[in-house]
């Protein structure tokens, strides 16, 4: 059975996209010393600034621009997949897409997401600057034989997205994130992960900004809902070993999606 060890990587990405990808590289650099071949970093880690506005569709790039040329470059030295959020470049001269782009040991793009949910809540609207991505029929892609899945943020509200997920799959699902901080938003965090684990039976990653903007937290959670790996609020970086094995067993002692009877289907 499959065993790979993967990375969460917290930190909080600034307003300066170079500085951003030297951090970003340089924390690749240390999770793939630890072992990790597969490194998620948060959401928004090509550009953020509080609150959204005007400055981001400035700094959005393409996916072939050089915040993921950088990723591709470190994946290819440490030979390891990387999964981060970008803001991408959209038509619209003031709206970018939130966007998660993953890359492979070679440097390719093997997978995309954009952002389905938008942050329109708790006194939010992301949807003021931000394109949403479209429903469809989600791309997962393998590390060493692990099926990863990919979702951002706010979406983890939504079981559907995971469930869809699970259904395509998934062994596991990469939550890049920036959680923001609020009341009870810490607790809300931690139990939609565990909650998504557990009813998928499967392992979820998720990285997410520092305070003072996110929770922090990031974390690396088993099919079981047990929390096998995590960063507090600092910045930092967990690892943890994620076994096919592990998904097997829980799934012969919880046949939770074999036994359900409602499927998913997207809404306009």
């Amino acid at each position: 059975m499959t065993t790979v060890s993967v990375a969460v990587v917290q930190f909080a990405p600034g307003d300066d996209r170079v500085h951003n990808r030297e951090i970003v590289t340089g924390l690749i650099a240390v999770a793939a010393e630890r072992g990790a071949r597969l490194i998620v970093l948060p959401e928004y880690s090509s550009y953020f600034t509080d609150p959204l506005g005007p400055s981001f569709a400035h700094n959005a790039e393409p996916v072939d621009g050089e915040f993921v040329t950088a990723l591709a470059g470190a994946a290819r030295d440490h030979g390891v997949h990387v999964v981060a959020g970008l803001v991408e470049r959209t038509g619209e001269r003031h709206r970018f897409a939130n966007t998660l782009v993953a890359v492979d040991p070679s440097g390719d793009v093997v997978a995309t997401y954009r952002k389905q949910h938008l942050y329109d809540a708790f006194g939010s609207r992301e949807s003021d600057w931000v394109v949403p991505g479209e429903t469809g029929e989600p791309e997962l892609f393998e590390v060493d034989g692990l099926r990863v899945g990919l979702q951002t943020c706010y979406d983890l509200r939504f079981p559907e997205v995971t469930r869809l997920l699970a259904d395509a799959g998934a062994d596991l699902v990469a939550i890049p994130a920036e959680w923001v901080r609020g009341p009870l938003k810490e607790h809300h965090w931690s139990t939609l992960l565990q909650a998504r684990a557990i009813e998928n039976t499967l392992y979820v990653a998720a990285a997410d900004h520092t305070p003072p903007i996110g929770v922090g937290a990031s974390a690396i959670v088993d099919p079981m809902g047990v929390v096998v790996a995590a960063v507090a609020e600092v910045a930092g970086i967990a690892v943890a070993e994620v076994s096919g094995e592990r998904i097997a067993r829980v799934r012969e002692v919880n046949p939770a999606l074999a036994l359900r009877r409602y499927r998913v289907v997207p809404r306009d």
